[in-house]
């Protein structure tokens, strides 16, 4: 993608100990697959004609992202593409570059910004390829510019003033932000009331920030989530868990775990029902010991016919029907204090249940009711 100031966490031990070793060495830079872009964007074509798109975490010449809406541009019907990059990316120079142009990169490394308004058929073939990206930006002066930063925020920064001025023109986000600014960079979003499509991980669900926009329908999960999504990094990162790691056609690749596409454009999967067939018993659906909810193990063994609140994983989001289910809060931690969660067995903030006499704590529950 890239996703510049990335300092991504995945989901386990081993994953956080990858992520910190790379951020150490300054190469954390993970870049999303052109399949894994076109096979969310295209659930979202409609939305996309006649806007000016911004990928502000993207170095425009090593991104899917930036050639994805390059290459699409007027099948999509895009009025304006924009795309920034970040001054302290390692790789800002080509090292993973998708456009092999040499000479049109603004002069050293320091972080700039493209802008494209139009792909014309250079060639009159009646469509448009990386050909045309490629002599547009060659030929056009006017497409790409040095960002200087400002006191506060380097060059390229999604919150320096040249990049917050750049997000006000724009009318939808899509890019991959930095995993460690993942909270500040959905309040940008937020705040200047933007559509976007972004990459993030399983666990912002569990941020509080972000949990209370979800919870308030202001975001809410893409189409394509969840299995194991590859990220291209550089050839020489470090990648210690092999089942992480592939290489293909001499290219290296790194899974993060589970990644989830957030966003707030309205998309078919959020309004599919979710199909309810199973009964309710009390020996299958214990009650927690300190809340009064049931457990369900698995989001498809809904009940179809209990009304009260119920503790599900929080893959439920991936199936969230806004029309069906009503979400009421994460059960542990200063959340589950929100809500009415007293301390367990083991004295914390934190569900659990009892069942053939064994003391259980569920892993990542969030608490939901059924709509009449």
């Amino acid at each position: 993608m890239p996703s510049k100031q990335q300092r991504s966490r995945s989901n386990s031990p081993l994953g956080n100990r990858v992520l910190s070793k790379a951020k150490s060495n300054k190469q954390d830079e993970f870049y999303t697959q052109l399949t894994d872009i076109s096979n969310e964007l295209k659930h979202y074509k409609a939305q996309l004609r006649g806007k000016t798109i911004l990928c502000n975490c993207d170095d425009p010449y090593e991104s899917n992202f930036f050639k994805y809406f390059a290459l699409n541009f007027n099948t999509l019907g895009i009025k304006r593409l924009i795309a920034t990059t970040y001054v302290k990316s390692p790789i800002v120079g080509g090292q993973l570059s998708l456009l092999d142009i040499e000479g049109l990169k603004p002069e050293g490394k320091e972080p700039y910004a493209i802008s494209i308004n139009k792909v014309p058929d250079q060639k009159r073939r009646g469509t448009t390829d990386i050909t045309d990206v490629e002599y547009l930006l060659k030929h056009d002066a006017n497409t790409a510019w040095n960002l200087k930063g400002d006191p506060d925020y380097s060059g390229g920064d999604f919150r320096s003033r040249e990049c917050v001025d750049l997000l006000k023109k724009a009318d939808i986000v899509v890019t991959n932000p930095p995993f460690s600014l993942f909270r500040e960079y959905v309040a940008q979003l937020i705040e200047h009331d933007k559509k976007f499509l972004i990459i993030g991980s399983r666990n912002a669900v569990h941020y509080k920030e972000i949990f209370k926009l979800i919870k308030e329908d202001q975001i809410w999960l893409g189409v394509d989530n969840g299995g194991t999504k590859w990220f291209r990094v550089p050839e020489d990162y470090d990648i210690q868990t092999e089942s992480r790691k592939k290489i293909e056609n001499g290219v290296k690749y790194f899974s993060m775990g589970t990644i989830f596409w957030f966003t707030n454009m309205d998309n078919p999967k959020r309004h599919e029902v979710l199909p309810l067939y199973k009964k309710y018993s009390p020996d299958e659906y214990p009650t927690y010991d300190n809340y009064d909810a049931i457990e369900v193990a698995r989001f498809a063994e809904i009940p179809a016919d209990y009304s009260g609140a119920m503790g599900v994983p929080d893959t439920f989001l991936d199936r969230y029907n806004p029309d069906q289910f009503e979400i009421v809060g994460i059960p542990f931690g200063d959340l589950g204090k929100e809500i009415g969660v007293t301390r367990n067995h083991r004295g914390r903030t934190d569900i659990a249940f009892t069942q053939d006499g064994r003391t259980r704590s569920p892993y990542s529950r969030i608490i939901i009711k059924r709509k009449a």
